[in-house]
């Protein structure tokens, strides 16, 4: 097992399971090196009986060795074409605090991006943010359905079984964005994603107005919702209809421990108060 990976499951709480599937349909995981690779799915919590789901789908940067960095420098890999900067600690940590289930992905949005619809565009990018991945350019099908198989369906799987449970009332994506994305600003510090009423996302968006009077908060900015470009929030968020948001905090807060801490601080408050002015949940 990689150091990264062998150091990060040693931080985890004894409540989290990794999660890994070697066979899908039958067929044997052709594509992770067990014993090497890290297992794609990670499961903070999932005995917890909190009404809250959290979901990080570009927490990790990982990338199976047999992939060979996809030909990406360290550099490269280290930048948020690779995977969403401080989401994963936001997160972990916000789960902590709510005692809720949280489902991350380990792998990089540049192996396959699980949250992007299989065969789309976005799924297994060839170019991110300028930069060519030149290992995602003319891959076969073979070596696409083995991406899916190891990384995509494992995690898929894992978010339609935790957002199945009873007691799951409120559902939240974590990403993060870049201040600038093809040479133009975006000012916010946090957006909130939604589109179906029963997200109740215009209500968050407001309630993180109120709360924060000094920041920058919009709803559906700096991305939107859509079919083509989205996976979770399509597929098992609006069909669960509860209330929910994709969340995107800008990545120059996170770019520090304080910083993860302080975005993780302030999503707890919020969230509280919003779940009790809902329905009157406890977080």
């Amino acid at each position: 097992m990689p150091q990264a990976c062998e150091k990060r499951l040693e931080t985890v709480n004894l409540a989290e399971i990794a999660v890994r599937y070697l066979k899908h349909n039958g067929q044997v995981d052709t594509l992770l090196v067990a014993g090497i690779d890290c297992e794609p799915v990670l499961v903070s919590y999932s005995k917890s009986a909190s009404p809250v789901l959290l979901i990080c789908e570009h927490a990790g940067r990982e990338i199976p060795q047999k992939l060979k960095g996809l030909g990406l420098s360290d550099r490269e890999r280290g930048l948020h074409i690779a995977y969403d900067i401080g989401a994963g600690k936001v997160a972990d940590l916000l789960s902590q605090k709510l005692d809720c289930t949280l489902v991350q992905q380990r792998y990089s949005r540049l192996v396959i991006d699980c949250n992007r619809p299989l065969g789309s565009a976005g799924s297994i990018p060839e170019i991110s943010d300028s930069t060519e991945i030149l290992a995602n350019s003319n891959i076969v099908e073979e070596q696409r359905q083995a991406r899916e198989r190891a990384i995509f369906d494992p995690f898929a799987e894992q978010c339609r079984l935790q957002i199945s449970q009873p007691h799951i009332l409120f559902a939240f994506s974590v990403h993060s964005f870049t201040p600038v994305m093809s040479g133009i600003n975006r000012p916010w510090d946090i957006g909130f994603l939604y589109r179906d009423q029963s997200s109740l996302g215009d209500k968050l968006v407001v309630s993180a107005q109120v709360l924060w009077p000094d920041l920058n908060v919009a709803g559906n900015q700096p991305y939107q919702i859509e079919d083509g470009a989205d996976w979770f929030i399509p597929n098992c968020a609006e069909p669960k209809a509860v209330p929910h948001s994709l969340i995107e905090i800008r990545n120059d807060h996170l770019l520090t421990e304080a910083g993860c801490q302080e975005w993780a601080e302030r999503l707890f408050d919020l969230l509280a108060k919003f779940m009790e002015d809902t329905n009157g949940s406890n977080p």
